[in-house]
């Protein structure tokens, strides 16, 4: 009786054995497919997920796997050849729209000098400013286009971030005035140098610049941290927060918006992020806020 009941403990002990080795075993290719599936996710790469068990289930699991990530590159491939193709065309035809454009320009440009009744200055009025609005949507096409490429690679360098942002405030100086603001600028003493490419953060500074112009109620405070943190402020009661949160969308635009194309914030988003940098908005208390910031 004793040595049937010690068989039964050692066949007892040899399952629990057996399962907390399978156990083992199928943890251990859970933890394959998961890194594996991590890996292939990042990377570009035809390989698929091998697993070193020969467990069934963990086998088709995989294998499953192993299909889907063959559709998923698949469908990433097309829309990548799909978003390219579509951001090629857009760079042709806004180039094409150019010299037209110019063109129409400068005629009508030609005609406002000539004497002509005050209805048909003031047709003529009504098309040349359709026509510059168009003439700028075509220009933010091409820009947006050109930054969004895919592949397309900002050179860095050292940038000091004060020099920048004064240069960019003085060249937009007397179209602030134009609006009626006057910038309240605060920065550090001490210059805050980034690896950065400096025409992108131009461009970035500039379009935020425009967009205060666009919704501005007059006033604008800009202000540069030591932490490479910068931030523009300024009244704008003409918006809501669920606007603000849509600033950055590709092509939107709001009514207090005059001329505005909706490309001037996405860019800006784009090249901030291009740069490693970060860029979000907020609405408080009737003030716009837009933040960058460069670690």
């Amino acid at each position: 009786m004793e040595l049937l009941l010690w068989s039964l403990i050692g066949i007892l002990l040899w399952i629990i054995f057996f399962l907390l080795l399978k156990i083992r075993l199928l943890q251990k290719s859970a933890k394959e497919i998961a890194r594996g599936f991590s890996e292939k996710m990042e990377l570009d790469t035809n390989t698929m997920i091998t697993i070193s068990s020969r467990d069934t289930y963990m086998c088709s699991l995989a294998d499953s796997i192993n299909q889907n990530l063959r559709k998923l590159r698949s469908e990433r491939h097309r829309f990548e050849q799909g978003d390219l193709a579509v951001k090629d065309a857009v760079t042709n035809i806004s180039h094409d729209l150019r010299t037209p454009l110019t063109s129409i320009c400068g005629y009508l440009d030609l005609l406002e000098r000539e004497e002509l009744p005050e209805q048909v200055s003031r047709y003529l009025a009504i098309i040349k400013s359709r026509t510059e609005v168009l003439k700028q949507l075509t220009e933010e096409l091409f820009r947006y286009s050109m930054v969004t490429l895919t592949g397309q690679e900002l050179v860095s360098e050292e940038v000091v971030l004060n020099h920048v942002l004064e240069e960019c405030v003085s060249a937009h100086y007397a179209a602030l005035k134009r609006c009626r603001i006057t910038p309240d600028i605060s920065m550090p003493e001490q210059n805050v140098v980034r690896s950065l490419n400096k025409n992108a953060l131009s461009r970035t500074l500039e379009n935020i610049l425009q967009n205060a112009m666009k919704y501005s109620d007059g006033d604008l405070r800009i202000s540069l941290s030591e932490h490479g943190e910068l931030i523009c402020s300024n009244h704008a009661d003409g918006l809501d927060e669920v606007q603000v949160q849509k600033l950055f969308d590709r092509l939107y635009t709001v009514e207090t918006a005059q001329k505005s194309t909706g490309l001037g914030l996405s860019i800006a988003k784009n090249l901030t992020e291009q740069m490693h940098g970060t860029i979000c908005a907020w609405y408080s208390e009737g003030v716009l806020s837009i933040c960058i910031r460069f670690d």
